[in-house]
């Protein structure tokens, strides 16, 4: 019986801070859900690259609160989305901003060279480093949930290496986040609402793994007597 108890409280654990973590995303991520659904997102891109470093902080304080979860702290919801809101808001917001501008001089790149003979060669290498960008990007927001301090030029360098290292790692994220945006897109209610807190943790835990070397400190090797 008790151990029945304990599984029932950890599903209703699990369900209340899903979604509670989904609450709060929509709040954090207010100013792109808006303009999700009051924009066509092929002729509003440039708002969506001027307003995505906005909700990096409530992704950002998102993975925390994933992070608190699987340590087994799942009260605290609201005060740790609030502290890890506050702590990665100057930096989350620099780091998208600087991937958005990638992504955007990319994609203009990439437009410019369709259709044109040059683009059999350009193209593919433009397609790469979109993916790597975006790919580092979430890497380094889940390591900002973590280290709000760390410097952005050392977790760019980071990130890009890790996310080429454990590329199948990476291929899993960017498949379960195509997922997710294909899924707002079909039915935004039941992604909001739903799917994306339980979405977003399998790509935390997957990332969290990718950099759990940069983030966990080494272990120091027992010395002997």
């Amino acid at each position: 019986m008790r151990s029945r108890h304990h599984t029932i409280t950890a599903v209703f654990d699990g369900f209340y801070v899903a979604l509670v973590t989904n609450l709060l995303l929509v709040l954090g991520c207010l100013p792109l859900v808006t303009l999700a659904f009051t924009t066509d997102a092929a002729r509003s891109w440039p708002l969506y690259a001027l307003t995505a470093p906005l909700c990096a902080p409530g992704l950002c304080a998102a993975f925390a609160v994933m992070s608190a979860y699987s340590a087994g702290d799942t009260g605290g919801v609201l005060r740790t989305y609030g502290r890890a809101w506050r702590a990665t808001a100057r930096p989350a917001m620099l780091w998208t901003a600087a991937a958005m501008t990638a992504l955007v001089v990319l994609a203009v790149d990439a437009r410019a060279a369709w259709g044109h003979r040059v683009g059999a060669l350009a193209l593919p290498v433009l397609a790469t480093l979109i993916v790597l960008t975006v790919a580092t990007t979430l890497l380094g927001l889940v390591t900002l949930a973590d280290q709000p301090t760390a410097r952005l030029r050392e977790l760019a360098r980071t990130c890009v290496y890790l996310a080429v290292r454990r590329w199948y790692l990476t291929a899993v994220s960017l498949l379960v986040l195509v997922l997710l945006v294909q899924l707002l897109a079909a039915r935004p209610a039941i992604a909001l609402g739903l799917a994306a807190a339980p979405l977003l943790y399998v790509v935390w835990a997957n990332s969290r793994f990718t950099v759990r070397a940069a983030l966990d400190p080494p272990t120091a090797a027992p010395q002997r007597t």
